[in-house]
């Protein structure tokens, strides 16, 4: 069996898929370890996971369009390049495999440069600027989609996105994160670290269009109002010119409603778990003190979370939307305007020709996110919803890409 190095890091988006994908790996008895930035958040999950890290210096690029790159970002980016090739020089690992983000760079950038097999992830629908970097001497890339812009169709396996295939009972996530059985449980996750958009407009949204006691159509936004995203007839899931969807049918059978449906039908009541990320909690939390209902926490078991979750609200990054199809949850998505190549638009826009969700562009949240609420919380649109996200499900993905690596190993 052999060591297998991951190179990752930078955001849970690309670290939660390797952590994966690791798990998978040394299910076969191979051993797993993650190479990436010193004092990042990935060497906080690394110990939290019981997987070993090895730390290094690592530079932010420079994208197109954000000006010339900042010479003490390459400083360290070369400072990292060369403590990479000193800890794979030691280990010698199988392989080495990189996840994308700047933290991934100088792992996967020292392996090539030692002679060591790379296999590379790519989740997006476009090639990341670190990927593109190191594709054309990788030995094959995983992908989340069927096509990826600007990869080499030579080089590209579809996998799907790894993802933590853990569930747990409703009832045990609930009581993990101290919430009701009974009310429909919304989820606002704004990514590992939380968003400050998301922070600054969802508590207000939300006390609009639930009022103090957190009821569906207790707000003054009173009932479903009109998307001011069009929305067009036609077959369910089709996305039109213009990146109209097609209306979702109301009128949706599926199977047999569990008690915990039956009772969501019954009763309007809502509760929030809102994950801000450690830093914005102390501005978010005196802001719904009042709502009784409403839940900030800094951080949040995003296996508790999703497990306990009937809706969210969320970013647009695959790894995001890989959970909520695995859990069967809708997500009302606000793509991150400033993601690279506006990846998170054109993730969003697929999981909403889909059918498991809705898109809100971030300029139109005061006008649109209370309206997409109430829209997905209505019990048809949310099961029919639902349906749509588990047939997304990356089962398997883990172990498809653990077999791409191993077919690669020195």
């Amino acid at each position: 069996m052999a060591l297998i190095v991951m190179a990752t890091g930078g955001t849970g988006g690309h670290i939660y898929p390797a952590v994966a994908t690791a798990r998978a790996l040394m299910a076969r008895g191979h051993t797993a370890l993650i190479l990436g930035q010193r004092g990042g958040m990935e060497e906080r999950v690394a110990a939290e996971q019981g997987l070993p890290f090895e730390g290094v210096d690592a530079g932010k690029l420079a994208r197109s369009g954000q000006g010339r790159p900042d010479p003490r970002e390459l400083l360290k980016a070369g400072q990292g390049l060369a403590q990479a090739r000193a800890v794979l020089s030691r280990l010698k690992p199988g392989v080495v495999v990189g996840y994308g983000g700047f933290a991934s760079l100088p792992g996967v950038l020292a392996a090539q440069s030692l002679g060591l097999p790379t296999v590379l992830h790519e989740q997006n629908a476009r090639l990341g600027l670190t990927q593109r970097l190191a594709v054309y001497r990788a030995k094959a890339v995983g992908t989340a989609y069927e096509r990826v812009i600007g990869l080499p169709s030579a080089k590209a396996a579809m996998v799907g996105m790894p993802t933590r295939e853990t569930r747990m009972s409703r009832a045990d996530a609930l009581a993990q994160l101290g919430l009701q059985d009974g009310p429909l449980t919304l989820l606002v996750m704004g990514g590992s670290q939380g968003s400050l958009a998301l922070n600054n407009a969802v508590p207000d949204t939300l006390r609009h269009v639930l009022g103090e006691e957190g009821l569906l159509g207790a707000g003054a936004g009173g009932g479903v109002s009109q998307m001011s995203t069009p929305v067009s007839t036609g077959a369910r899931g089709e996305l039109r010119a213009g990146g109209v969807l097609t209306q979702i049918d109301l009128d949706f059978t599926g199977p047999p409603l569990s008690a915990h449906e039956r009772t969501l039908n019954d009763s309007p009541a809502v509760q929030v778990v809102h994950s801000t990320g450690p830093r914005w909690l102390s501005e978010v939390a005196p802001r719904v003190q009042d709502l009784g209902w409403y839940h900030p926490t800094g951080y949040v078991d995003a296996v508790a979370a999703w497990s306990a979750a009937d809706l969210a609200i969320t970013r647009a990054g695959t790894g995001t939307l890989a959970e909520a199809a695995f859990h069967g949850v809708p997500v009302i998505m606000i793509p991150l305007p400033e993601s690279a190549e506006n990846h998170q638009y054109h993730n969003a826009a697929a999981v909403q020709a889909a059918g498991a969700g809705r898109m809100v562009e971030q300029h139109r949240v005061g006008e649109a996110l209370g309206a997409a609420v109430l829209e997905c919380a209505a019990s048809g649109t949310r099961t029919a919803m639902q349906a749509a996200a588990l047939s997304r499900s990356p089962v398997g993905a883990a172990d498809r890409f653990a077999d791409l690596i191993e077919r690669h190993l020195k």
